[in-house]
């Protein structure tokens, strides 16, 4: 699973000494621990109080809030996400040994992503979604994505990928 991996490099990587690699990716895992805690808490929410059995609960509640995959991939694609975020802000700030860092980061983060669609690949994955849903204007650009979501999860930039469905749907 994508958690052990990235905690298990992180392990390594400070038994190494790689110590910009370790903070990355103990980063990357705060991220995801408190995804975690955050649905354990809607899931705790939901649930009807039992008395007697506490460590029964807590033991189910556990396994019911473990991030799936696709769940993990979002996590983390959101913290390459936040990174791209600040590099444009770094760049606009003229601080551009920051944004190397920031780059850097990305670098070591996107290991833990699925292999990334090329560009070619994304276009043919657009057309198919417009066909698909038979889309004609911009207006249709919600139905093009939610057909094409679950297509390129954590394998593109959504931002990359609404610039393709628009250039596809203003024609």
């Amino acid at each position: 699973m994508l958690k052990q991996q990235i905690q298990s490099d992180a392990i390594s990587a400070m038994k190494e000494g790689k110590k910009d690699v370790s903070e990355i990716l103990r980063m990357v895992l705060s991220n995801i621990n408190a995804k975690e805690k955050e649905k354990r808490y809607k899931i705790s929410k939901d649930l009807p109080a039992h008395a007697g059995e506490p460590s029964l609960l807590e033991e189910d509640l556990s396994k019911k809030s473990e991030l799936s995959e696709d769940e993990l991939i979002s996590a983390v694609s959101s913290e390459i996400k936040k990174r791209k975020d600040a590099i444009v802000l770094y760049e606009k700030g003229e601080r551009p040994e920051l944004a190397e860092k920031e780059k850097k980061e990305i670098e070591i983060i996107q290991k833990y992503l699925p292999e990334q669609l090329s560009g070619d690949d994304l276009i043919k994955l657009v057309e198919e979604s417009v066909a698909n849903v038979g889309a004609k204007e911009i207006k249709d650009m919600g139905k093009v994505m939610a057909d094409l979501n679950p297509k390129i999860k954590g394998k593109a930039d959504g931002g990359e990928v609404s610039k393709i469905v628009k250039e596809f749907l203003v024609k």
